[in-house]
């Protein structure tokens, strides 16, 4: 717990948490019904501050501020919690076998009826992906999204046999009263329709969420931000402001949707044969461009991939992605017509191996095959981690001799987060009192720290907090407590949530590292006298033709192990079970430097 800081930074010095007036509410107004653990780490906050007694504004995120994804924060004052944001987190390469992640909700149990709703910024899975897994385990709130992101949430919730969700389609300018909240939208740009930041008025003042963002002032089928809107909230006064932190590390603005959509345009129109876009499925407005354009340029369109072909139907269902049905054609056709007057969409920009671009690339696709007359357009960045086979499918393409270009050669790929200066602008037109960076590793957390350091907010104003780390607001003041909540990860595995450990993940990174060794041995149930040879089965460790000394010594040492053992337990399975375990796996790593997982099979005759 914790005082007020009574000395704010003179920028800030006159503000004060405000409500919006009623007569700013337009539209329809909601009301909600009935309105293993981490270790301990750093915490940010130098100094301890002991806070007013009376009730308190808690604030906590449960995931995205340690990693890009995972994304959810949830805002708590006495008995009401709404969430923002319902995110996966995809896994690193070394979580072999994994889906993907998603937010911890153990908080939540016995608080069920609290929560009064999850209200989404936009419809990318690292903001949603987790809603079919965790919102019918929390009692089921109500989800307030905008139409596109109500939609892809639908469309995926069919691929579920998990309750119906209680979607509520909201419009920009809706007010949602959510038990002691009051909710609203703001207009922001980003690379996907209907992205909102969100407005949060709470008993002790204004909390601002900006969900992914950039100020975009030539976005593609939308307007740019909201700025007159924006500027109104920081004018009645800004407790804290949540910030994306994605691209904070950036120096300069974002490139405007324009600047690329001129880009690809032209290149589009130089093609003399077949162009093949890969991109990101949910980034629409690159998509948008695409189909276009290339109708403008008389070309015919093919879409490939299951969620490209999903998130284009639903574009075009809500009148974000116009064009004439005869433009778009299957893939199957494409040899109808001459190369220059067709465009191929497809996913696989990342280099998954089940994408479309990477199936097309190794001559996989059931009738799309790359010819050196094409041009291939890596319109996305790099997601970190998949480098490596980035530049293998890049590899790949360039020995069928087509024409490669990604966003490091010509401008075909404009991020949708703010960079260093767009977030100067943000601070200066909201004018929090408290600052708190979101969306990001920690280094993407500092990184954002520093830009509002450098306009003015001092460190005591600034919280850079680890993910579960409590955040408590009072009127006019806050402080970065102690307290964490579980944010442990919860693994998404087939069928199976939560079901796979970080003891099952050491064991498959260890199959996959070094292998696994099965001995089979029979014994006497009496006596426990080895009957036979033992068997000896490699997998992943060695290539037993090829080291079939190896494999005899270690039968030896197997039939030590059975026989050395203690008179007292000669029949005991496990016992000789761990024997076996023990002396061939110190023989094998004296031997090999490894260590293969050792798996003793005991048949009882």
């Amino acid at each position: 717990m914790s005082t007020p800081i009574n000395k704010p930074t003179a920028r800030n010095s006159s503000q004060k948490p405000a409500g919006r007036g009623d007569n700013k509410y337009r539209g329809r107004v909601f009301r909600a019904k009935g309105a293993k653990p981490e270790q301990a780490k750093p915490v940010v906050q130098t100094k301890v501050f002991k806070g007013p007694a009376g009730d308190k504004l808690r604030i906590m995120v449960l995931g995205g501020c340690e990693e890009v994804g995972r994304n959810c924060t949830v805002i708590e004052y006495k008995n009401d919690i709404v969430i923002i944001d319902m995110g996966l987190e995809f896994p690193g390469e070394d979580m072999p076998g994994i889906d993907y992640i998603i937010p911890n909700m153990s908080y939540f149990k016995g608080k069920e009826k609290n929560i009064r709703g999850c209200i989404i910024t936009h419809g990318h899975y690292d903001h949603i992906g987790a809603i079919p897994h965790t919102i019918p385990n929390i009692g089921n709130p109500p989800i307030y999204a905008l139409p596109m992101s109500a939609a892809i949430i639908k469309r995926r919730q069919e691929d579920f046999h998990t309750r119906p969700l209680d979607i509520k389609v909201t419009k920009i300018d809706d007010v949602l009263k959510l038990g002691s909240f009051k909710v609203s939208f703001f207009h922001i740009n980003h690379n996907i329709p209907d992205s909102a930041g969100i407005v949060v008025e709470t008993p002790v003042g204004v909390i601002c969420h900006t969900g992914d963002w950039k100020f975009d002032f030539h976005p593609t089928g939308t307007v740019h931000a909201d700025f007159q809107e924006i500027a109104a909230i920081g004018k009645r006064g800004v407790l804290c402001l949540m910030g994306d932190s994605t691209n904070s590390n950036v120096e300069g603005h974002q490139v405007s949707e324009k600047v690329i959509g001129d880009e690809l345009e032209e290149i589009l129109e130089k093609a003399k044969g077949r162009v093949i876009v890969g991109t990101f499925a949910s980034l629409l407005s690159r998509v948008k461009q695409v189909i276009e354009s290339s109708e403008k340029l008389g070309k015919k369109v093919a879409v490939e991939g299951y969620s490209m072909k999903t998130n284009v139907e639903i574009a075009k269902t809500l009148g974000y992605i116009k064009c004439s049905q005869s433009t778009l054609i299957k893939p199957e056709q494409m040899d109808s017509y001459p190369d220059g007057k067709v465009v191929l969409i497809c996913t696989g920009a990342q280099g998954e191996e089940n994408a479309a671009l990477h199936r097309i690339a190794n001559n996989e696709h059931r009738s799309v095959r790359v010819r050196k007359t094409d041009t291939i357009i890596f319109s996305s960045s790099v997601i970190p981690g998949n480098e490596n086979s980035v530049q293998r499918l890049m590899d790949t393409l360039y020995r069928k001799g087509a024409k490669v270009i990604n966003y490091k050669m010509m401008d075909v790929h404009a991020g949708g987060h703010a960079k260093k200066e767009d977030i100067k602008l943000m601070l200066a037109l909201f004018k929090p009192k408290y600052y708190v960076p979101i969306e990001g590793n920690h280094f993407l957390l500092r990184e954002n720290a520093s830009v509002a350091y450098s306009m003015g907010w001092d460190e005591e104003h600034v919280f850079v907090v680890d993910n579960g780390q409590v955040m408590e607001f009072w009127k006019d003041g806050g402080v970065l407590t102690n307290e964490k909540v579980n944010t442990d990860y919860v693994f998404v595995d087939g069928l199976g949530v939560g079901d796979v450990s970080q003891v099952v993940l050491r064991d498959r990174k260890a199959l996959a590292e070094d292998g696994m060794v099965v001995v089979i041995v029979k014994i006497e149930q009496k006596t426990g006298k080895l009957v036979g040879s033992p068997d000896i089965i490699s997998r992943g460790f060695i290539f037993m033709k090829e080291h079939k000394e190896l494999i005899e010594e270690t039968r030896k040492h197997v039939r030590s192990a059975v026989m050395d053992k203690d008179p007292k337990s000669v029949a005991d399975p496990k016992y000789i079970r761990e024997q076996i375990r023990d002396e061939v796996g110190k023989f094998l790593f004296k031997k090999t430097e490894r260590r293969p997982m050792i798996l003793p099979v005991i048949m009882e005759v």
